[in-house]
């Protein structure tokens, strides 16, 4: 069976290399894999790798090399999906590590039966050192990340709402079309949504892994809970029934924060008082929870600081997404347009 793995990149030389040797290393029949890979505007060597990639690996069914302008995910994705001819198509992301059994155990959920599914998403760091590994303690922790089940492997096959570099037989983007251009790091979950809605199930199969490296660093982790808040409350004022309401959780602390120190300055502190010692206390315990990993360094000393960091920014970001003028109804128009010609496409090849 043909399968196509779509990856987009944009500015990911660090990343880009290490992720086609993955490729290159996966047991399922060279013969049978298509890749399309997306250029999304770098001005890196991002271009450059690919083209090598190209040219040095001609075992593979096809290598399709796209180059557009730089634009959000959403449109590099379907520009990707416009350009496959796989009876399975999987997305992977430009930051993943995947093992070699990878496509095959996708190829093999899928032909058990399943229309989409992935596998857990361990996080894991680039630079493997002490502050590295904080950084990594930092996103893994309950505290620092998200709830998303996908996050750990699991050890049984459950059905969940949203999945990462999931794999989807043809049929799925033939009924549900592409992903939404209008948004910037809400698509896949607004895209999932769809799915689900349309009467498919995400399966997550303990037999699937892969790896998401983290940012590499506190300032680039930071501007990017910015961005996921920004676009939590961008996406909530066009489709909140595609969000989870845990994604809301740093954004309560940040109101929090404002209505009781408003209520401070005005004379009553007391409500600032117990916001701020009981978000200490549960910092205080989860950090000390962290130090019982066997990895643990003097930098998890940090970690009470790193925490209310990420999560001010991305309360923060949350909060100017939310006042943030509304997207502009002909980019949703457009939008629109671009998942029904997904749709179109995979209905007619």
């Amino acid at each position: 069976m043909l399968v196509t793995l779509c990856v987009i990149a944009y500015n990911e030389e660090q990343f880009l290399s290490g992720l086609l040797d993955d490729i290159r290393n996966q047991r399922y029949d060279h013969n049978n894999i298509e890749l399309v890979l997306v250029n999304n505007g770098s001005y890196d060597k991002t271009g450059k790798i690919m083209e090598h990639f190209a040219e040095e690996h001609n075992d593979f069914f096809d290598i399709r090399i796209v180059e557009r302008k730089k634009s959000n995910q959403a449109v590099g994705w379907n520009t990707a999906f416009l350009h496959t001819r796989g009876n399975i198509i999987i997305k992977v992301d430009a930051h993943s590590k995947i093992p070699s059994d990878f496509v095959e155990n996708n190829v093999k959920v899928i032909m058990s039966g399943e229309y989409v599914c992935g596998g857990g998403r361990p996080n894991i760091t680039l630079i493997d050192n002490n502050w590295g590994n904080t950084l990594l303690t930092a996103e893994e922790c309950l505290f620092g990340g998200n709830f998303a089940k996908y996050r750990k492997v699991q050890r049984k096959k459950m059905y969940i709402n949203s999945i990462f570099n999931g794999a989807y037989r043809r049929d799925v983007f033939a009924k549900v079309g592409g992903f939404n251009e209008a948004l910037g790091r809400t698509e896949d979950n607004e895209f999932h949504y769809r799915v689900v809605k349309a009467g498919y199930k995400i399966c997550c199969s303990p037999d699937i892994v892969s790896y998401h490296y983290i940012r590499t660093n506190l300032r680039k982790m930071i501007v990017q809970k910015y961005s996921n808040g920004f676009w939590i409350g961008m996406t909530v004022k066009t489709f909140p029934e595609c969000l989870s309401k845990f994604y809301f959780v740093p954004f309560a602390f940040v109101l929090s924060l404002i209505v009781s120190t408003i209520l401070a300055i005005v004379g009553y502190p007391l409500l600032l008082w117990l916001v701020v010692l009981s978000y200490l206390c549960f910092d205080l315990f989860i950090t000390f929870n962290a130090f019982k990993k066997k990895t643990r360094c003097l930098q998890y000393l940090l970690l009470p600081l790193i925490f209310p960091s990420l999560h001010l920014a991305f309360g923060v970001g949350t909060l100017v997404g939310l006042i943030h003028m509304p997207i502009r109804k002909e980019k949703l128009n457009k939008a629109k347009r671009k998942i029904k010609q997904v749709k179109m496409y995979y209905m007619g090849n």
